[in-house]
């Protein structure tokens, strides 16, 4: 006769075996944040419309919360590079990497300025305006000292110090020191990887930083479109609405035929499905007007979707100095406008040694505030001064147009990390596959990805480990 004991055995033998409860997944609430930013974008536009005046005066804050990402920018570049570079032994690779992107940097950039080109040539968006003496002083007023010649731009990318090129905020700077300390690292062997242990840590340290300053990110959005949409007015706008929409459509055009086509037959990436899941960083950039606001963000994504650190630490920050497509579109356009604006249009001869005069002309510029309209008005000045009288025509909507530019230059150079990712070999397309897909969703909290922070520095390579043991 069974027992008590025996009966309770064979129930709980007949039960099925409950699985164990799933982890709780981690609440992601920065989803609440970008509410938050579209509401303030809302609420600064109606303050714009309804007190101009004192719209006007919030503009601090959008600059304040632009300036609190811009000083993470050194840092982070720096980190990502030294240990994207320190943790390949191939020094080759390094240099295939940046000489593969500054080509393709050179070519869509004549690819944008011929674009532009075209579209400025059968809009004609500048005919029967008229210009005033007070706007002529606006145009020469834009004129900055700061956009260099090409060869002190080359002399300037040399810091006075390794302190400096952190203190500066100078992009190029940072980019140089942090190649020299990467093969530095590279060249110690095993001695160097205590350096690259710290320097992971410090990069984590720096992205959980900037993690914090984006809870900001509502009231800057609110302060920068409030005073956008308060200095320049309804007015400006109806005046300009041609050149502001030919100019938003070829930007749109560019960004997802001529981008979007490459990126489908190169790497086989739907651009949509990319620019999904760089949306929040879409909709930083529309509220800043700013695509620096993104760059941190952005090097921490590519990374994720499974683009190697060389590639990422070289293509982007260096992609922010020279691939500049939104730039390059807004200054055809602009030069377009501006001369039927001025009752002197320019003939196809003219207009090709202005434009070739400006791609180079951009590239001094990189890094200075406002460095569309700044580069526009240096570029005039020194190629055809007579245009320059017409540049006051635009700065009403120059923050307007600053917004495609800026998307534009963004959406470039995500895509250019994934071509350039693609053509060195140096991407996880199942990878790629996950992440697009949504399987494998981007830490928020950290801005990084907490499996590969885990799993410390990327291992070495098999061709790697070979040459280590021949050093």
């Amino acid at each position: 006769m069974p027992t008590k004991t025996s009966r309770r055995a064979a129930v709980a033998a007949s039960t099925p075996d409950t699985a164990p409860a799933a982890p709780r997944a981690k609440r992601d609430r920065t989803h609440y944040l970008y509410i938050a930013v579209i509401v303030a974008v809302a609420l600064g536009i109606a303050v714009g419309l309804i007190w101009p005046d004192a719209a006007i005066e919030l503009k601090p804050l959008g600059t304040g919360f632009v300036n609190l990402i811009k000083m993470m920018i050194s840092p982070i570049i720096f980190c990502t590079i030294v240990l994207g570079i320190g943790s390949v032994r191939k020094a080759a690779k390094v240099g295939a990497v940046g000489g593969i992107a500054l080509g393709y940097f050179l070519v869509m950039s004549l690819v944008a300025l011929a674009i532009g080109l075209v579209v400025g040539n059968v809009l004609h968006p500048g005919d029967g305006l008229h210009l005033t003496d007070a706007l002529k002083q606006t145009g020469h007023a834009q004129v900055s000292a700061d956009a260099l010649p090409p060869v002190d731009f080359v002399l300037s990318i040399i810091p006075v110090t390794f302190v400096s090129a952190f203190t500066e905020g100078q992009v190029l700077q940072t980019l140089l020191i942090a190649l020299l300390t990467g093969f530095a690292l590279q060249a110690m062997g095993s001695a160097g990887q205590p350096v690259l242990r710290g320097v992971e840590h410090i990069q984590r340290l720096v992205f959980r930083i900037l993690s914090m300053v984006m809870w900001a990110a509502p009231i800057g959005a609110f302060g920068a479109i409030a005073a956008v949409v308060g200095s320049a007015g309804l007015d400006a706008l109806k005046s300009l609405a041609v050149l502001m929409l030919g100019f938003y459509v070829t930007c749109f055009l560019f960004v997802f035929i001529v981008l979007g086509a490459l990126l489908r037959i190169v790497a086989g990436v739907n651009v949509f499905s990319l620019f999904k899941y760089l949306a929040r960083e879409f909709l930083l950039i529309l509220s800043t007007s700013s695509s620096e606001s993104a760059l941190p963000r952005l090097i921490a994504k590519m990374e994720h979707l499974g683009i190697s650190k060389p590639v990422v630490g070289i293509t982007v920050p260096t992609g922010y100095s020279f691939n500049l497509d939104g730039t390059m579109i807004y200054m055809t356009m602009a030069s377009l406008y501006i001369a039927d604006a001025l009752g002197t249009p320019m003939s196809v001869g003219e207009q090709i040694p202005l434009l070739l005069f400006l791609l180079l002309a951009s590239k001094g510029a990189a890094g200075v505030s406002g460095a569309g309209l700044a580069t526009l008005a240096g570029g005039l000045q020194s190629h055809k001064p007579a245009l320059v009288d017409g540049v006051g025509l635009i700065v009403g909507i120059d923050r307007f147009m600053s917004e495609a530019r800026a998307l534009t230059n963004f959406a470039g150079n995500a895509v250019a990390t994934v071509l350039i990712g693609t053509w060195t070999k140096e991407i996880d397309n199942g990878r790629v596959r996950q992440v697009l897909a949504g399987d494998l969703p981007f830490d928020e909290t950290t801005l990084l990805d907490e499996q590969q922070s885990a799993a410390g520095l990327p291992e070495p390579r098999e061709d790697d480990e070979k040459e280590l043991a021949k050093a």
